[in-house]
């Protein structure tokens, strides 16, 4: 993440940029090419292009931090998703017991 202010950019190639908090403030683009990037019209605040094009512009959900995640909720759900798969395992084991491990794996 970065904000790029009263820069000039000329000749540039920006190429397999993936940003999830960068910005161009009052910036300048002459004969720039963005190719694969995910930087869309609203990352450029009050800047000019000038004779700038975009091939292949990436769309979709991207990951955004700003959310305060706990690590008490992810443990907790890990937790939970590993308990669901006990009475699995418990039956399993018994059944390996009862009618043998070959005929299990068979």
């Amino acid at each position: 993440s970065v904000t790029f202010e009263d820069s000039l950019f000329k000749n540039c190639v920006f190429e397999d940029i993936t940003s999830l908090n960068s910005y161009f403030r009052n910036c300048t683009f002459v004969n720039t090419t963005f190719y694969n990037t995910d930087l869309e019209q609203y990352k450029f605040v009050d800047s000019e292009l000038i004779n700038c094009t975009f091939f292949h512009i990436r769309t979709g959900c991207q990951i955004s931090f700003s959310e305060n995640y706990s690590a008490y909720w992810i443990y907790f759900v890990n937790f939970l998703g590993t308990l669901a798969v006990l009475p699995g395992n418990i039956v399993s084991a018994l059944l390996m017991d009862r009618i043998g491990r070959l005929t299990m794996l068979g």
